[in-house]
């Protein structure tokens, strides 16, 4: 079984009968939407409702016969289930790198318990290894990555491979910004971002996780915040 099918299976003890879930995007989330569509076909689970991060999870759900919701309907939600990108000790994270954050920190901010799924490799002692992803509203793109590049790192809007902008769901735009050292105050730069407009959304969630379930060679361990 591989690392990513491990961490899934392992969040699928976290489901209840009659549950409402936040599902996440990604490519092990995709996994768990699986494993969680094909025990309600089996009848090991039932009356479990999904609120999906992305139409392209939606529509796996829909595939799998798995009902879904809306936070209007169900604004507290029992469970979110979702990937990372990085994973600090703090158990805050980067996310987004599915193209999906804005909608993924909506939902996930109201789930009772966001259980986070990863391999060890998305273990990092600071934030930052990777980019960070911004979405940016289209109007005037190109100054904010002229200002994100203001911020101490590199930052450049994210291309198709055509060459045309990536459009999100919400149809945003989305930037990436390279720190060279890390994001040496997660906050700080959280906070700066949240206060700019034509900036609708950022792959920091911090704060949010309560367990981050990790797989390794060793086999499963679970972090708590």
């Amino acid at each position: 079984m591989d690392l990513k099918h491990l961490a899934a299976t392992q969040a699928l003890s976290f489901v209840q009968n009659g549950m409402v879930l936040g599902l996440g995007s990604g490519s092990t989330t995709a996994i768990f939407v699986r494993l969680l569509g094909e025990q309600l076909q089996s009848g090991a689970l039932r009356e479990i409702l999904g609120v999906p991060t992305s139409e392209k999870t939606a529509a796996q759900a829909r595939a799998l016969r798995l009902p879904l919701t809306t936070l209007t309907e169900h604004p507290q939600l029992d469970l979110a289930v979702d990937g990372a990108d990085e994973v600090d000790p703090a158990l805050n994270l980067i996310k987004g790198l599915g193209r999906a954050a804005l909608r993924e920190k909506i939902i996930e901010s109201h789930a009772r318990r966001f259980v986070v799924i990863v391999d060890e490799s998305k273990l990092v002692p600071r934030l930052g290894r990777g980019p960070l992803p911004v979405e940016i509203v289209p109007f005037e793109a190109g100054l904010q990555v002229c200002w994100l590049n203001s911020l101490g790192c590199r930052a450049e809007l994210w291309l198709e491979d055509d060459g045309s902008p990536i459009v999100t769901d919400n149809g945003n735009f989305l930037a990436r910004c390279w720190f060279a050292d890390g994001i040496p105050d997660p906050y700080a730069l959280a906070r700066t971002l949240a206060d700019r407009p034509g900036i609708v959304g950022h792959g920091l969630f911090l704060g949010m996780a309560t367990e981050v379930i990790v797989a390794g060679e060793g086999g499963i361990r679970l972090l708590h915040r």
